[in-house]
């Protein structure tokens, strides 16, 4: 969970000749399949989650990184808490809104921040576990929409390009299965179109609320062999107590 690259002029431009290609009938089908991608995830309302990354670098050990996140996602509230390694436990993420701090336990300092920033040195940011439902509408123009396949699975093929600030990436491209939409494969683009960061889900979990991707492997594709495995556990749907989304929890626990 980590975010923070900048979105150009020459983005938006790009941005606006690409979107003529595609009707507004197919613009709204889209949208459509993202929404429904979100409404085939377990995340709504109030839940929690252990967040586990395995952080793969050439030439460097493998680093175990570990996450609590708390979500209220009618709400754009969101607590994400470090608990591993020890040396930087009690890290922590705080997003109410628009407003986003990170939380330094040793100065005991809050720093306003960005939904793009990276979690730890891993290559997962923060939007990357946010679960806002309006987000397609309101941060992207619908640039591409297509049919294909991803190994046995049929698959629609939407690209998007960023209208706001937002977004991490100025372009990205989903892979949804056509049977159960599902997000199987997501590649993000820089402005000049260079293929930044690809993220693969090859697995998903089904419980009572919905499907969970349990497992995600997300590529640096600028650093060859960089890599960032996403493991998802603990997974509760509990009402949580409002004071986990404030600036004394944090504070509160060391």
């Amino acid at each position: 969970m980590k975010k923070i690259i900048t979105i150009v002029t020459a983005a938006l431009l790009f941005a606006g000749a690409a979107f003529a290609q595609v009707s507004a009938e197919d613009a709204e089908k889209a949208y459509k399949i993202l929404e429904s991608t979100d409404d085939n995830l377990a995340y709504h309302g109030d839940y929690s989650a252990t967040v586990s990354l395995v952080v793969e670098k050439p030439g460097k050990p493998k680093e175990n990184l570990q996450y609590k996140i708390f979500e209220r996602t009618d709400k754009d509230l969101m607590t994400i808490v470090q608990l591993f390694p020890e040396a930087d436990k009690g890290v922590g993420y705080l997003r109410n809104g628009d407003n986003i701090w990170s939380y330094d336990p040793i100065s005991r300092k809050f720093t306003h921040t960005s939904i793009k920033e990276a979690l730890g040195d891993s290559d997962i940011k923060l939007d990357d576990v946010e679960q806002n439902e309006n987000r397609w509408r309101e941060n992207y123009e619908v640039a591409a929409f297509e049919e294909g396949t991803l190994g046995k699975y049929p698959v629609n093929i939407i690209t998007l390009v960023a209208k706001t600030k937002e977004p991490s990436y100025a372009k990205t491209k989903f892979y949804i299965r056509q049977d159960i939409p599902l997000v199987l494969k997501q590649e993000d683009f820089s402005g000049s179109d260079r293929l930044m960061r690809t993220i693969l889900i090859p697995k998903y979990s089904k419980v009572p609320a919905g499907y969970v991707s349990t497992q995600a492997i997300v590529r640096d594709e600028l650093n060859k062999g960089e890599q960032t495995q996403q493991v998802i556990s603990d997974l509760t749907f509990d009402t949580l107590p409002d004071k986990i989304f404030t600036k004394a929890y944090l504070e509160g626990l060391n």
